[in-house]
């Protein structure tokens, strides 16, 4: 509510799964019609499309894109490959 009242309309919404998920971000679409969110936390291919699906998420965020393990073997095409699905996620 601090972040509405100064004007801001963009949050990011961190930890999403862990603070409940699509479900608790879709109740607060009505009450704060003007907000629009960026969950991380928990989200991962298996749970994008649902974040995705609601009015008031913008986009998501997460780390399943560049895991760490992927990173430190510099399994590039690996990375590659999960940025592209996830780039096909759709609003």
């Amino acid at each position: 509510m601090a972040a509405a009242e100064r004007g801001y309309s963009l949050l990011k919404f961190f930890p999403a799964e862990q603070a409940g998920g699509a479900a608790f971000l879709k109740s607060l679409a009505s009450p704060f019609a003007g907000i629009r969110f960026c969950p991380t936390g928990g989200i991962g291919a298996g749970n994008a499309a649902d974040y995705l699906s609601l009015p008031n998420v913008i986009c998501v965020g997460g780390s399943w894109v560049a895991p760490d393990g992927l990173v430190a073997e510099g399994k590039w095409d690996e990375i590659e490959a999960l940025a592209a699905a996830a780039a096909k996620l759709q609003r």
